[in-house]
């Protein structure tokens, strides 16, 4: 896959899921990795692949997801410091994607 991230914030985990479930199955994107904050009530949640795929994953979630999404995002080749930060965040789930930095990184 190409290297585009889309990024999405959803104000609870069962919306997040909802917008990685949605996102999955509008476009040919993968998903690398999230973040909770605030006890799971503020959930970020990253994709990637080529730039029209995330960009129509982030925008059918944006619209059609059960929770509106408070923020959203798409970063066309981004920058090899973003990709590092990226890549850091996902190690933390390491176990559960399979995915390891270098994986992330090489996409």
């Amino acid at each position: 896959m190409g290297k585009s991230y889309g990024f999405i914030e959803v104000p609870s985990v069962t919306g997040a899921i909802d917008c990685l479930d949605l996102m999955c199955k509008t476009a040919d994107v993968e998903f690398v990795t999230w973040e909770r904050k605030l006890g799971g009530r503020l959930v970020t949640i990253v994709v990637q692949g080529n730039v029209s795929a995330v960009t129509q994953a982030v925008e059918a979630a944006n619209e059609r997801s059960i929770i509106k999404p408070v923020a959203h995002y798409v970063i066309a080749n981004p920058h090899e410091e973003t990709v590092k930060m990226v890549a850091l965040s996902a190690s933390r789930i390491k176990g559960k994607s399979g995915l390891t930095p270098a994986d992330i990184a090489e996409k």
